[in-house]
């Protein structure tokens, strides 16, 4: 699993390895990190899921092997000047 922003600040870490039990879908991994970091529960609602470089609804059902990122928005762009 990729992690970008809030969540790579959370754990320190640009990536994890995690073992799943069956069936874990999406929004079950977003809530066992949210779990692990309560501080991410504001970034609940408005993070996007990936799943093999596709953007994936939360109630998709991870198999083995399955790359997941969970992309929260992230502030910035270009400045005036």
């Amino acid at each position: 699993m990729k992690l970008f922003a809030a969540y790579q600040e959370a754990y320190g870490v640009p990536e994890l390895r995690l073992q799943l039990p069956s069936g874990t879908t999406v929004i079950d991994l977003r809530d066992r990190l949210i779990r692990e970091h309560p501080e991410l529960a504001e970034w609940r609602e408005v993070t996007r899921y990936g799943v093999n470089l596709q953007f994936v609804e939360p109630q998709t059902v991870l198999q083995d092997g399955d790359e997941v990122v969970l992309i929260p928005p992230v502030s910035g762009g270009l400045g005036a000047n």
